[in-house]
């Protein structure tokens, strides 16, 4: 491995030959990486047919697992997708963040055929790792089992579902793969690649805009004669280049996306078939206009109920209605204030009278119901509520007011934003890791308009929060999920917003530490629900129609890890993360759809706790701060396309 370093495998199986205990004897937290409500190993499968595991220590060091199905019955017997499935318990929750650190893992899953495999990152970085890939056999999709008592903290059991051909009586199938530990991402791709068995891909981007050339190479470590391989987008078979340097097989493809929507890729590499998945999206300015339309004509609330009146609400994709509930996630603020937002900065680009009235009635409405501009209070909800009084609410209000002055030039909009965050301050908001806190562009605003005495009392507040936050370092507090990604990436823009303004070396260099934390979060499945986008599992149930946990890839606020290395790049000049920040963005521009409809959500696992999944939920509810961030960032998102 990786700097000479090897792990050795320390099992211990049940009277079942399932495996109850998987670590590393070299590891000094001594962490089991299988825990689940199953053992790791569990066989579900129908009636008829007989199961039976082998496990065996490779002489390259490598767990090798052998699952084998036999059809014991008198008849054929045929497979629905989730017929089959292996519980593949990998442990991946949420608990205090010190013991996520040397005792969790982040599971990135891919399901790519013969090429699968699952990515599990310690949470803390501390290797090794555990790897698995696929050598015999095929992955088609995953589902998850997971204690709903547990809410947001408990990602659940992965089930991975094999491909099974129908068996007459007496045949047999297998599948076949290696549990393998490994240092960091480059060892990862390393080892799935050097031993030549199964082909990989690596991109840039998997998500692209018409006109651009979508871009990727497989690389397998065996020789392939170019007759033996073949690629193929949606079924069509298009042009490749493919070289053997004496150790691997590359294969280059480049193809202009003609035509928005979804794009299955099947690449065959001698044996082998690895199947992927990219993704057109609209046209970016086309896509906002058309969403921020939709916005104004479908959920925009004006009726009888005077409270709502200018809100912006839910809409129901399906019933074809706006939908409003007391229910916090449902309501009408919180983070439906995106909306707000996204009108605001898009009417920064293109003129729109219907629009620009639109915005209007809704920040007379947030002035009216969400909001004081007096003691700078954000409610939780219509009538000035405060049922919860929540710190998240504030800097995204301030964020729509910073909007709103760069659309008026209205002094009083900044005005307003430095009272937000003063209240925030107020109601302990130094001590909080907040979505979205806008403080190193306020303060430049404040500033230049010179409002010196108000600049001037924000950064004493905020460089108050970053100190805390440099205390605390990894040790994060509990928040409304125990350990998430956005606790991280709030942490780490708070650094580097903290480093922008002040210039202190200690504030880059804790940041630069939580960075590497945050990228753990995303995987670079060759999906684009997957791919740069961050692992979150609990988003659909609070926010979406269905009330489904589960992993959401994508889930809208991945893309604050992309925003964080955009930072990461204003503060430093360092373009590092350029690629990946771009990737992070446009990772959740398949929630919106070219006609403005959207979705809060896509509940990625095939099912959960046995109910179907793998579908966008219905609701646009509070997913408009990913196409906020999108045009924010456009620079960045739409550079080096073609």
């Amino acid at each position: 491995m990786k700097n000479g370093k090897s792990y050795t495998f320390i099992l211990q199986e049940d009277q079942e030959s399932r495996l109850i205990f998987l670590g590393a004897a070299e590891d000094e937290f001594g962490m089991n990486w299988i825990e689940g409500s199953k053992p790791w190993g569990t066989i579900i499968c129908p009636d008829g047919i007989k199961t039976a595991v082998k496990r065996e220590i490779l002489p390259n060091g490598h767990l090798q697992e052998r699952f084998c199905f036999e059809n014991v019955s008198e008849f054929p017997v045929f497979f629905k997708k989730t017929d089959v499935g292996i519980y593949a318990t990998f442990h991946d929750d949420y608990r205090q963040a010190d013991e996520c650190m040397i005792r969790r893992c982040h599971t990135h899953i891919f399901c790519g055929g013969e090429a699968s495999y699952v990515m599990a990152f310690r949470m803390g970085g501390q290797a090794p790792h555990l790897g698995l890939m696929v050598t015999a056999g095929s992955i088609s999709s995953y589902s998850t089992e997971r204690d709903e008592g547990a809410l947001s903290n408990d990602r659940g059991d992965f089930i991975l579902h094999p491909v099974i051909e129908p068996l007459k009586p007496g045949g047999s199938a297998e599948i076949v793969w290696e549990l393998f530990w490994f240092e960091d991402k480059g060892d990862f791709e390393r080892q799935l690649i050097g031993g030549g068995k199964i082909p990989v891909l690596k991109t840039q981007q998997c998500t692209y805009f018409p006109g651009e050339n979508i871009v990727f190479d497989v690389f397998y470590g065996a020789h392939v004669e170019s007759a033996d391989i073949s690629v193929s987008f949606n079924e069509r078979c298009v042009a490749f280049q493919s070289d053997w340097d004496g150790a691997v097989t590359r294969i280059h493809c480049g193809q202009k996306a003609d035509n928005e929507g979804e794009i299955r890729v099947c690449i065959r590499v001698g044996v082998k078939e690895l199947n992927a998945v990219f993704y057109v999206s609209p046209d970016l300015r086309n896509l906002v206009r058309s969403r921020c339309r939709f916005i104004a004509e479908k959920q925009q609330y004006h009726g009888e109920i005077s409270m709502l009146d200018g809100a912006y609400l839910i809409y129901d994709n399906e019933e074809k209605t706006r939908y409003y509930s007391h229910l916090d996630d449902h309501n009408g603020g919180r983070e439906r204030i995106g909306m707000g937002a996204l009108l605001a900065l898009w009417l920064q680009k293109e003129e729109d009278p219907c629009l620009r009235e639109s915005l209007t009635q809704y920040v007379t409405y947030v002035y009216r119901e969400l909001y004081d501009e007096e003691t700078g209070t954000v409610y939780n909800d219509i009538s000035h509520n405060l049922d919860w009084h929540r710190k998240y609410n504030y800097p995204w209000t301030a964020v729509l007011q910073i909007e709103m002055y760069h659309l008026t030039k209205e002094t009083r909009y900044l005005e307003h934003a430095f009272r937000t965050m003063k209240r925030y301050y107020l109601e302990g908001g130094d001590r909080f890791y907040a979505i979205g806190l806008p403080v190193s562009e306020l303060a430049a605003l404040l500033r230049e308009n010179h409002m010196d005495m108000q600049c001037e009392d924000l950064k004493t507040s905020f460089f108050r929060h970053a100190d805390y936050i440099l205390e605390r370092g990894t040790s994060y507090p509990l928040h409304e999920v125990n350990f998430e990604q956005s606790i991280v990436a709030p942490g780490t823009s708070c650094l580097l917003q903290a480093y922008q303004i002040s210039g202190e070396e200690r504030y880059l260099d804790e940041a630069k530490r939580q960075l590497k934390l945050l990228d753990q979060f995303n995987g670079q499945q060759p999906d684009y629900h997957q791919f740069e986008n961050s692992i979150r599992h609990w988003d659909g149930y609070w926010f979406g129609k269905y009330r489904m946990f589960g992993d959401t890839y994508p889930h809208y606020w991945s893309v604050l890890t992309g925003v964080d290395f955009i930072q990461y790049e204003q503060a430093t000049g360092d373009h590092s993360f350029r690629e990946m920040a771009r990737a992070s963005l446009r990772g959740c521009l398949n929630l919106f759809s070219a006609d403005g409809s959207a979705s809060c959500a896509m509940v990625f696992p095939q099912t959960v706790n046995g109910k179907k999944g793998n579908f966008y939920d219905p609701w646009a509810n509070d997913q408009d701060w990913a196409l906020y961030y999108a045009l924010k960032y456009e620079d960045v998102i739409l550079e080096g396309g073609l």
